[in-house]
């Protein structure tokens, strides 16, 4: 790639209106541009050109000469600097015209007649040319070029040329979506298909498609999918943005429907149209649920517009919502929107191919680090929507960009050209930007776990295999559990003594799974309004079905899953467990969920949540025993600095009933006498972790470990109520 600087000078008279740049022979022979090559102006904005040779006075000067459209498409004067970029020569297979500031009667001889006059001229979006027709020089402006970027027109370009001036034309094609394959291949079928063949749909006496209705999650490319639509069909496209049509006026919203729908079967005479409704749930919603009447209003004039008495002609209306069970069921038929299309969250190999395409110019431009590995980064962006991971690039380059500029000596800031060449975005700014930025769908109940690896929780071995086969493997490793033709688990309860690392562990699994993770304290879920608590877990499961891989996490998960049928809180808590045992079990599927849950009394646990397909596992935390709380001393102690009097082993021997946060206590309580002694001392010694074990008690009896080993054998059996008892709690 050759990226050059140059005085910019007035063309000759003759290259006027031809596209051609004539650069410095010296500077051509040294970089290897030929005439022909296709160029990239740059000054203030961006210009194709074809490269040519300058004179003899040109020579050793560093200048090009460029005439004034070219200078105009580029934002520069005579005598500015500018970038000159060769690019690799390639032809547009679509070119889309529209006039500046006039009406325009374009007839098939006429466009015919541009069509070949624009032969082998330099096309880029957004750019002037001037066709000469009739011996006058009109101009146009290039809406759209396909493929995008700089191109040259070749005989075999489709030139479409529009009658009226067009405002912020979508560049997005087809080719700019990741992930959506199987989604545009659909809406293929259903918008060009029936515009290619109309007479095929006519003699069959079949109705093409008149509706669609786009919807998905926030995110997933809706609006994007409409706007690539627009580019790659040549019809006459509409945008509604929902709310915009909505008056206070009486009737006013109803009319700007019906002359949105009069203009678009007006346009359609001669091509098809489509309208675009994007937010339609903002304009139509269900009308027994709405106070107002306006929005009743708007419903039935748009029902009567998609199919009334009157004919909608050669229009197609296309609608996105991430609502759709919002919208009126009367839109919902065939005949109003004949195909509801689901835009889905990428998979892995979307997420890689969404990737790509946000990354095509960094690479294109040699800024992106072979170290970037974005088979992996797609492996881990689990639940990342497409406007995520663009989000994600972004983050990653400004990072990047970031490590070149500091903010804190704005006059030593480089030039943006030396910037370019020096940039460099690594695997790591995707790093930092992966832990910077949090699934759209996940911001309002996302919790930032800390980062918790098995090697930070001493002892519990066995504890931690149980979760690495049940937890870590189905979601890392789905395929095996496929191959086989079982079920992964779907549930797993952490039960045992108060301090034992159960929510520690549920901490660590999340960090080394590296899925998402929903942290629902128990309380947080029980409200006063009567329904709110049964939603607050379906919009849980929703959720942590939408984002999968998901570890959905019950902290004190007794405190809204208690025995039914003793409860005095209304039914609270009542209907909360049938929610959850349908969530968990129920009709709707659950995979790539595991659900994780804590609790410290199991036995007020209601036992329908206790059979094989809702918690499959029952693992019992247990209390540390001497290689275990010498594993967590060890563990609290790293940056302690210790004294040679002090035995850990010795310690461990002694602590003989302590929890793991009884252990975290007691050094605790140990460096704080020692810093009472003084606060510049050294070595915290044995005397002081003597005091604190004075101080801090060990929270574990016989009858509480008795209680747990009793309700861990009996917890598979029809028990009766309260049976069990720990005397600690009585």
């Amino acid at each position: 790639m050759v990226r050059l600087v140059l005085k910019v000078l007035d063309a000759e008279r003759r290259d006027y209106g031809k596209g051609i740049a004539r650069l410095d022979p010296e500077v051509m022979e040294k970089y290897g541009i030929m005439d022909g090559d296709l160029l990239v102006i740059e000054g203030e904005a961006e210009a194709a050109a074809l490269a040519g040779t300058g004179g003899p006075q040109d020579k050793g000067r560093g200048v090009v000469r460029l005439d004034p459209l070219l200078r105009a498409n580029a934002r520069a004067e005579i005598g500015a600097s500018v970038t000159v970029e060769k690019v690799e020569r390639r032809y547009a297979r679509v070119v889309k015209l529209a006039p500046t500031n006039y009406h325009a009667s374009i007839d098939d001889h006429v466009l015919e007649s541009i069509r070949n006059k624009l032969i082998g001229h330099p096309v880029m979006e957004d750019n002037e040319i001037h066709v000469t027709i009739v011996d006058i020089p009109v101009p146009f402006r290039v809406v759209s070029v396909k493929p995008r970027g700089p191109a040259i027109i070749t005989d075999e370009t489709e030139v479409y040329v529009f009658e009226e001036p067009v405002g912020e034309f979508p560049r997005v094609t087809f080719d700019d979506i990741g992930g959506l394959g199987n989604v545009i291949d659909k809406i293929r079928e259903m918008i060009e298909i029936p515009l290619k063949y109309r007479k095929v749909f006519r003699k069959l006496g079949v109705d093409p498609p008149k509706g669609i209705l786009l919807y998905g999650p926030p995110g997933t490319g809706k609006t994007l999918l409409a706007k690539a639509l627009a580019n790659e069909v040549n019809a006459y496209f509409i945008t509604i943005n929902g709310p915009e049509i909505m008056s206070k006026y009486y009737g006013e919203s109803e009319q700007r429907l019906r002359e949105i729908f009069k203009l678009a079967r007006k346009k359609s005479k001669k091509n098809p149209a489509i309208i675009f409704i994007d937010e339609i749930d903002a304009i139509a919603p269900k009308r027994d649920e709405v106070i107002g009447e306006v929005e009743r209003r708007v419903v039935a004039q748009l029902l009567a517009l998609m199919d009334g008495l009157e004919s909608r002609g050669n229009v197609i209306v296309i609608a996105a919502t991430n609502r759709p069970n919002a919208l009126d069921p009367a839109l919902r038929r065939p005949g109003r929107f004949d195909r509801e299309i689901e835009i889905p969250m990428p998979d892995k190999k979307g997420r890689l191919e969404i990737l790509k395409i946000h990354t095509r110019r960094l690479s294109e431009l040699g800024v992106l680090s072979r170290d970037v590995d974005l088979a992996k980064i797609a492996e881990i962006t689990h639940g990342y929507t497409g406007a995520d991971l663009a989000a994600l690039v972004k983050e990653a380059v400004l990072h990047a960009i970031r490590r070149q500029v500091r903010l804190d000596t704005p006059g030593e800031w480089p030039p943006p050209d030396d910037l370019l060449s020096s940039i460099k975005v690594t695997f790591e700014d995707f790093l930092f930007a992966y832990r910077s930025i949090v699934p759209s769908g996940l911001r309002e109940i996302h919790v930032e776990v800390p980062d918790v690896r098995w090697s930070d929780i001493g002892g519990l071995e066995e504890v931690k295999r149980s979760l690495r086969e049940n937890v870590e493997l189905p979601l890392k490793h789905p395929e095996i559990y496929e191959k086989y033709g079982i079920k992964p688990p779907k549930g797993v309860l952490l039960y045992g003594p108060p301090g034992c690392g159960k929510t520690l562990l549920a901490k660590a699994v999340a960090t080394e799974s590296g899925a998402n993770f929903i942290a629902v304290k128990g309380p947080e879920v029980l409200s006063k309004w009567v329904g709110e608590s049964e939603k607050a877990v379906r919009e849980i499961f929703r959720k942590a079905r939408l984002y999968a891989p998901v570890v959905v996490f019950f902290d004190e998960i007794d405190a809204i899953a208690s025995l039914r049928g003793i409860d005095t809180d209304s039914g609270v808590s009542e209907r909360v467990v049938t929610q959850l045992v349908t969530e968990m079990d129920g009709v709707q599927k659950l995979e790539n969920v595991v659900v994780l849950a804590a609790t410290n009394r199991p036995d007020l646990l209601d036992p329908a949540l206790l059979r094989p397909g809702r918690f499959d596992k029952l693992i019992y935390v247990p209390p540390p025993d001497y290689n275990a709380r010498l594993e967590i001393l060890r563990v609290h102690t790293r940056s302690v600095p210790l004294d040679r009097d002090v035995d850990l082993a010795e310690l461990a021997r002694s602590t003989e009933g302590y929890s793991g946060a009884d252990l975290e206590a007691v050094v605790r309580e140990a460096v704080m006498l020692a810093l009472r002694e003084s606060p510049f001392i050294e070595r915290v010694g044995r005397k002081h972790f003597i005091g604190a074990l004075e101080l801090v008690k060990p929270s574990i009896n016989e009858a509480l470990v008795k209680f747990y080993l009793e309700w861990g054998a009996k917890a598979r059996q029809s028990l009766p109520r309260h049976t069990v008892k720990p005397s600690i709690y009585t």
